[in-house]
């Protein structure tokens, strides 16, 4: 039987966003394994890649959903086949409490289900508003699942520790179309603390507020059945509180420059590079003064808020990525790459980057000399409501 052909790496025009197949499926498999067990459900952030053909990957590993930030990304993932999707944001708008509304009520003839996050009593008035223009009937059969949110650090959303969540919890207990589902304690900014021991020292704080706020419920008679949260940085010391029951790390899946950036914690999985801009060297200068070399991936290819992107260390070079501008990167260091040469880079933050192309190409066998095997859409490119 004829081995399939498959166009060689280097036949990929640039820039454009790859995916080593094979890292991506050794990171997938490294986490589900802990989540597995540590005896945590693993509900991964699909904010990340955005792609339901990837969350469906996931799922299909034993994650038991995905979570998004926003009402059209649950709906892109859905239409993609995705059929269990957390919010995990506000969502005040009725207009996207319908959407949600209307995802849940479809979803749940497959044994499916969206739920969303709430910090304030106008957001569980807008959702219950929401679910109930379905009709009675069809609210009560497949009420929409809410999370409480308490900030335990981020100093974003939520509601202060402690009995704040109270009132929130007993609002959506009188409504026949929600289902108090638990809490949602997420500290983002803990993910990107760089030693281990002060995102360690973090995450000990937040264990503190969220048993603070479980005390507050249960001496209220309400008991808490999941608590959720956790980032790529810190998901070992959630899991191993004893306390969630839930990871939604995402970026692991891809592993950018920042979270490499972080150092190592002795308990905490190692993850490899799996997302990578591919450039190529489109002007080379060299004088007493100035040795450069120039890629044809500026910042239209690659986000820069977590910083510019670093050069793929199976290069062995020492080159440093500098800013370019919006269509161009300047590498500089000892034997650069010539007119022509490929230069692969790891983005310095996955998520904002990935929401830059519409596809994403997905190589097997190494970024040396690999095969394209598929090529992944981009399914909730922009969907920023």
């Amino acid at each position: 039987m004829d081995t399939p052909q498959y166009p060689h790496v280097s036949s990929i025009d640039t820039p454009a966003l790859v995916i080593d197949l094979d890292a991506m499926q050794r990171n997938l498999q490294r986490m589900q394994q802990f989540a597995d067990q540590h005896g945590v459900r693993l509900r991964p952030h699909a904010k990340m890649h955005k792609s339901a053909v990837l969350a469906l990957q996931q799922i299909s590993a034993g994650a038991v959903g995905v979570c998004v930030q926003k009402p059209s990304e649950a709906a892109a993932m859905v239409a993609g086949g995705v059929k269990n999707v957390y919010v995990s944001n506000e969502v005040i708008a009725l207009s996207k409490c319908e959407l949600l509304a209307r995802l849940n009520s479809g979803l749940a003839v497959q044994n499916g289900r969206i739920s969303v996050a709430v910090d304030s009593l106008l957001g569980i008035e807008r959702m219950a508003q929401a679910m109930e223009s379905l009709g009675a009937q069809a609210a009560a059969s497949a009420p929409m699942d809410v999370y409480v949110e308490i900030d335990v650090g981020q100093g974003r959303c939520g509601v202060p520790p402690g009995m704040a969540a109270l009132a929130l919890v007993l609002a959506i207990s009188q409504r026949s179309c929600l289902r108090f589902a638990g809490l949602q304690a997420y500290h983002g900014r803990a993910q990107h603390l760089r030693t281990a021991a002060e995102r360690r020292a973090a995450i000990a704080q937040v264990v503190q507020q969220v048993q603070h706020t479980k005390a507050a419920l249960e001496a209220a008679g309400i008991s808490v059945p999941l608590v959720t949260g956790a980032g790529t940085g810190t998901f070992m010391h959630e899991a191993a509180s004893g306390v969630y029951g839930e990871l939604q790390a995402g970026s692991y899946l891809f592993m950018d420059a920042d979270y490499a950036a972080n150092q190592a914690d002795p308990a905490q999985l190692q993850f490899e590079h799996a997302l990578f801009v591919k450039s190529t060297v489109i002007s080379r200068s060299s004088t007493a003064t100035d040795d450069r070399a120039v890629v044809d991936a500026g910042h239209k290819s690659h986000a820069i808020d977590s910083g510019l992107p670093i050069p793929w260390a199976g290069h062995g070079a020492d080159w440093v990525f500098s800013n370019g501008g919006d269509e161009h990167g300047i590498l500089r260091g000892s034997h650069l790459p010539e007119l022509g040469d490929t230069v692969w880079l790891v983005p310095g933050h996955c998520d904002p980057t990935v929401n830059l192309h519409n596809q994403m190409v997905g190589v097997r066998g190494g970024l040396a000399d690999g095969y394209v095997e598929r090529i992944i859409t981009v399914d909730a490119r922009g969907a920023l409501t």
